[in-house]
């Protein structure tokens, strides 16, 4: 892991400092594109991670129902050869969005058994 330093205005500080553990998820979700509709599913995790959850509050979260419908809805296009470019680029971003909340939960998953 790499640590990095940077000069941020006092306000954002005060923001960040409550959820500086999840920084490094939000700041994934947040290079995601934001250029489809996979945008209402980043913002829901994101929303969590700046509730500050605990490390099992993550482990147990889901994503709204309604995201999974969509996910569902351009699995079942791509599985029938249906899906347009647009949808294609939504699920390549809903594909990240799943990634990197997998990772985060394997690396929660882990600490949580070594106590560390």
């Amino acid at each position: 892991m790499v640590q990095i330093t940077m000069q941020v205005p006092e306000e954002l500080a005060n923001k960040i400092q409550p959820i500086q553990n999840w920084l490094p998820a939000i700041l994934e979700l947040s290079l995601v594109g934001y250029k489809t509709l996979a945008t209402e599913t980043a913002t829901e995790v994101i929303q969590l991670f700046a509730a500050n959850p605990s490390p099992q509050e993550v482990l147990d979260y889901h994503v709204s129902e309604r995201a999974q419908d969509r996910l569902r809805r351009l699995l079942a296009l791509n599985a029938a050869g249906l899906l347009g470019e647009e949808e294609q680029r939504e699920l390549d971003e809903l594909n990240k969005i799943e990634h990197t909340i997998i990772k985060l939960k394997a690396q929660l998953a882990r600490q949580l058994q070594t106590g560390a």
